[in-house]
């Protein structure tokens, strides 16, 4: 364990956690090969011991092998070097220590394995108002061990609902608000979810084209694969739980769920809060690859060539060329949800063949629009006026596991080591 580091961040990585976020992330840093020791906590034995744990790095259901995922089909296991006594492994290269002792993140040995920077793939600690010594654990625990910076990998959640965020605090999307992030500010730092980081991917370019004022109402609806909160079989709920659903079998049944993508959105585009705005979910029994349609009403100007499914396709077409880190990708082949699996950083893909609008007018009696001053309704010879508005329809695929999520996830982490 004592070869010369293969990395060039010059620090250590902490993860927290090794569920489908958690490992995936090693999965990403590894192939990276930016940061050359890496320290994950579970917090717990599993198996029988270190073995067993390397078994679980080496092989996914969704994703195939590690070795595969590195170098292809006729690739070799990576993982060796297997310490038990000091909880270490090697996985092509890289130095990872496993921590088997403590999950509340106030105790985690961060301080003691000399890491800096953490990445929370729980999703159990996401308030960031709470003290480092909160009873059930906190997000701020993880500086108390000796972190100096934490990332997690969900939206942050702030229980008492008249606490502002912290100054500390920030919720970015690459590619969206990434420079929103101040290095000499900023200790915690939320990632959003994989449906919020594809939702901003369809709406800025559409703010861009369009103008906040020009887009009436928005809703979205995600068609999102299971995640690790659904039950495979159809179980009691827990006394408190007022949703039935998720406790019922995710293996074959379609379930009606939420999504916080609206609320989460507005922190990383502002202009949202102009906009009407309605985020639904929808889980189906798929591993992973996840389908957001969006639905907009957009007001016509007379004087400019009608929105259409040309012009919409068009907006995005462009704004994927010249997206510089290649976020956003435009397509208008035919896919299905296994199509966009693993692709490489798309935080959202549009299907443009897929793209529908219509334009009708809209009747609206002045009589009940409350900002028009009774003075000047008087003056009109009719209150009823009509105006031209487009609905449109855009469909934007997304890998919310690895595909999408993990890969920006893995660009936001390397971006605040950079700085650090």
């Amino acid at each position: 364990m004592d070869t010369p580091s293969q990395g060039t961040g010059g620090i250590t990585l902490g993860i927290n956690g090794l569920g489908r976020i958690g490992k995936l992330t090693l999965w990403h840093h590894v192939a990276r090969k930016f940061f050359s020791d890496i320290v994950v906590n579970i917090g717990r034995e599993a198996g029988t011991g270190l073995r067993d744990i390397a078994h679980y790095l080496e092989r996914d259901s969704s994703y195939g092998s590690l070795h595969g995922f590195l170098y292809g089909h006729a690739a070799k296991p990576v993982i060796g070097d297997l310490d038990e006594a000091a909880g270490t492994m090697r996985i092509d290269g890289i130095r990872v220590r496993i921590l088997r002792s403590n999950r509340n993140p106030a105790h985690i040995a961060w301080r003691e394995n000399d890491v800096p920077l953490v990445v929370d793939t729980t999703g159990q600690f996401l308030d960031p108002t709470l003290p480092p010594d909160s009873p059930k654990g906190a997000l701020r625990g993880h500086l108390e061990a000796g972190a100096r910076k934490v990332i997690t990998s969900a939206p942050f959640k702030i229980a008492d609902k008249g606490i502002p965020m912290p100054d500390d605090a920030v919720t970015t999307v690459m590619g969206i608000n990434a420079n929103s992030y101040d290095p000499r500010r900023h200790k915690l730092v939320s990632n959003a979810s994989c449906t919020t980081t594809c939702l901003a991917h369809m709406m800025k370019p559409l703010l861009n084209a369009f103008g906040a004022k020009r887009i009436l109402s928005a809703s979205m609806a995600t068609i999102h694969a299971a995640t690790g909160s659904q039950q495979v079989l159809d179980r009691l709920p827990k006394a408190g739980k007022s949703d039935l659903r998720k406790n019922r079998s995710i293996l074959n049944n379609i379930i009606l769920t939420t999504t916080g993508a609206a609320k989460a959105l507005a922190l990383v585009i502002p202009e949202m809060n102009q906009i009407g705005f309605i985020a639904e979910s929808v889980r189906i029994p798929t591993s992973t690859g996840s389908l957001i349609i969006l639905v907009l009403s957009l007001q016509e100007h007379i004087n400019q060539d009608p929105i259409g499914r040309r012009m919409i396709n068009e907006v995005y077409r462009q704004a994927a060329e010249v997206d510089p880190n290649s976020y956003l990708h435009y397509t208008e082949k035919q896919n299905v949800s296994g199509d966009i699996i693993g692709m490489p950083r798309a935080a959202a893909t549009i299907e443009g063949h897929e793209t529908h609008t219509r334009t009708a007018e809209i009747t609206i009696d002045l009589e009940n629009v409350p900002a028009i001053p009774a003075a000047l309704r008087d003056q009109l010879e009719d209150t009823v006026i009509r105006t031209p508005v487009t609905q449109a329809v855009i469909y934007g695929w997304y890998d919310n596991e690895m595909g999408s999520y993990v890969n920006m996830l893995g660009d936001r982490t390397v971006t605040i080591a950079e700085n650090m």
